[in-house]
């Protein structure tokens, strides 16, 4: 018995000496990542994350949560929240009252945040998983110096189809303003998306500074509005794709496998006169208040574990090298995700002030219906009619005039005689 005993104790006391690591062997992670972040003293911190919205793996169905295991990591809190747009993001930054600590804008509105002083340096130090991020996604025209930004994802705009109620097998922009699908179109509900699509099909330049190719792009998109009317949409486009209702819808390309898993009858195109070639990236502005803990989540995002997770949750090609490489990623080799050439494309740069007033302004033109053939043809009429009334107020006034003149002149020549 008491050998026994002697072996129980001794069998407690090898396993209590056992690492821990050998014992449970955690569900993501080496022991040296759980070190690294245990020992960056964030506990009790609070990271404010702002991202656009579905563009971080979340949980579903057995995936990994990934801020909540950023949270449970380094012991630091996120507030994660979302925006649907580079301008609704910027807005919210420049009307002050906020403190994010990491952002994730588009290239443009990395080059507007950068020109107007928006945006802090990166140390890299606190970033060694910047090794991890291609070539191909470094030094991008808006951060030439890589000051800013550390790229998070990549894709194009793409026309979207319902082949249940689309003839044939579009290649063009242009049937987004064919009037048989009057009712049945989604359009992107934000400028520069939408303006690319006029311009692509007018041959402009994406980035193009003259004003006047501006209002015809503006006056392209009025048509579409007459013709097809249009709803103007962002995340909302998942739904309604896959409820079938639609005829055709313009997103990015990604998020068309999104919408396939719910309905198989969607097809896609990368339209002939071209798409928008997007880089979205991590920064930091400069109202964050934890710069250490936004460089850790940075970091924690290009953990080749967590970037896999994000892209077979959003579908859109990583900036990480382990994940494009990785053979046992879902989207390994995807056409639409890695295409092998890619198709015709721009990007988008940042624009004169001028420019984005104008874009601004002729967009909620375009969407009120103040561009419209209608509208244009009421201003006629009105404009025509204020004419005809003020020219007959002219004439009115011009004969009380000639009256009263040759009014005078008679009581001026009766005086003489």
């Amino acid at each position: 018995m008491k050998k026994i005993v002697s072996f129980l104790i001794a069998l407690v006391l090898l396993i209590c000496a056992f690492p821990q690591s050998i014992l449970a062997k955690d569900k993501y992670f080496t022991q040296e990542q759980i070190e690294y972040y245990k020992n960056l003293g964030l506990k009790g911190t609070v990271v404010n994350v702002y991202n656009w919205g579905e563009y971080i793996s979340e949980g579903d169905n057995g995936t990994m949560n990934v801020v909540s295991e950023f949270e449970r990591l380094t012991g630091a809190k996120v507030n994660y929240s979302n925006f649907e747009s580079n301008e609704n993001m910027y807005s919210k930054l420049t009307g002050g009252g906020v403190s994010y600590d990491v952002i994730v804008p588009s290239d443009y509105m990395i080059d507007r945040l950068v020109d107007e002083d928006m945006l802090l340096p990166l140390d890299y130090g606190n970033i060694p998983n910047f090794k991890y991020i291609r070539k191909d996604c470094k030094n991008l025209y808006f951060d030439p110096e890589q000051k800013y930004s550390v790229c998070f994802n990549l894709g194009t705009t793409i026309l979207i189809y319902n082949k249940k109620l689309v003839k044939g097998t579009p290649d063009s922009w242009k049937v987004l303003w064919d009037k048989q699908y009057n009712g049945k179109v989604l359009m992107f509900n934000n400028s520069r998306d939408a303006f690319a699509i006029a311009q692509a099909v007018l041959g402009q330049d994406f980035n193009s500074s003259n004003e006047q190719e501006w209002l015809e792009s503006a006056k392209l998109l009025a048509e579409q509005k007459d013709n097809v009317n249009p709803v103007y949409v962002m995340d909302e486009v998942f739904n309604l794709m896959e409820s079938g209702e639609y005829a055709f819808a313009t997103y990015y390309a990604g998020d068309y496998l999104l919408m396939l898993e719910n309905n198989p009858d969607l097809g896609y195109c990368f339209p002939k006169e071209g798409v928008n070639k997007f880089y979205d990236a991590f920064c930091i502005p400069k109202c964050s208040q934890n710069k250490k803990g936004a460089e850790a989540f940075i970091n924690f995002m290009n953990e080749p574990q967590v970037a896999l997770a994000n892209e077979e949750y959003i579908y859109y090609a990583s900036a990480n090298i382990t994940v494009e490489q990785n053979e046992d990623n879902s989207l390994y080799g995807n056409e639409i995700v890695y295409p092998k050439t890619d198709p015709k494309c721009q990007s988008f740069k940042n624009l004169p002030q001028n420019i984005l007033e104008l874009q601004n302004n002729y967009f909620s033109q375009v969407k009120s219906g103040k561009l419209s053939e209608s509208s244009s043809k009421n201003e006629k009429r009105i404009y025509t009619q204020f004419t005809v009334l003020a020219v007959a107020a002219a004439v009115v006034v011009l004969a009380r005039v000639v009256y009263k003149f040759k009014k005078k002149k008679e009581e001026d020549l009766s005086d003489l005689y």
